[in-house]
């Protein structure tokens, strides 16, 4: 499973990573405020978002709503202290697919992730990305332009997936660093614009920008 975690408070966030990795959660992407909860739930597929409900910088039913009118289709859990009826309908119909009431045990948490991921979320990806005379394909990951096939790395490829999904949107430095390499992967920040060159010489066309002090995007 590929969970994204929003919580704001620092020690129950790092508790709940530690022990959905401790029960065999493949990976978990964990932030502390709305906005980058709804970027983040954008940017990649995750089997289950968890929010909580009280969130700085846009709360977890707002983040909820919006995500939803946005046409994100995958599963949304929520988090929350309060437990009165009208609390709970409310979170559901934000598009919550289910709620859990703290504190709660890890195990009932993990049991709702696993139910919640068994249910068929399609996630918002069409299986190629079509961009000027560039064909990127998810399935057989490879990059072809007219009819030259041209050899990415895995992070190449996901470098320039992940900003193909965004087009028109500026992916901050950090934020691809810690979708592709991960927080804590023992490289540092500038093997991110060491990779964009490389992704840049081998497109052999002007499509990545770079927005100086925040990351970089593609055009529409």
């Amino acid at each position: 499973m590929k969970i994204l975690l929003a919580e704001d408070d620092p020690y129950l966030g790092e508790l709940i990573v530690h022990m959905l990795k401790k029960k065999g959660v493949d990976k978990v992407d964990w932030v502390e405020e709305g906005e980058d909860a709804y970027d983040y739930a954008l940017a990649s597929f995750y089997d289950v978002v968890i929010l909580d409900w009280m969130l700085p910088n846009g709360d977890g039913v707002d983040i909820c709503k919006r995500l939803r009118k946005k046409g994100y289709s995958g599963a949304i859990l929520m988090l929350t202290a309060k437990d009165a009826v009208q609390d709970r309908v409310e979170g559901l119909e934000a598009g919550a697919d289910d709620y859990l009431v703290k504190p709660f045990e890890i195990d009932e948490l993990m049991a709702r992730l696993k139910a919640l991921s068994r249910r068929t979320f399609v996630p918002i990806q069409e299986e190629t990305i079509q961009f000027k005379d560039f064909v990127l394909n998810r399935t057989s990951h490879t990059l072809h332009r007219g009819d030259k096939e041209i050899f990415l790395t895995p992070r190449e490829f996901q470098l320039l997936d992940m900003l193909l999904q965004n087009k028109g949107r500026v992916l901050s430095r950090e934020t691809l660093f810690d979708r592709i390499w991960g927080y804590d992967a023992d490289v540092s920040m500038k093997t991110i614009d060491a990779t964009v060159k490389l992704l840049r010489k081998k497109l052999d066309a002007d499509i990545i920008q770079t927005v100086r002090g925040v990351g970089y995007k593609i055009e529409e």
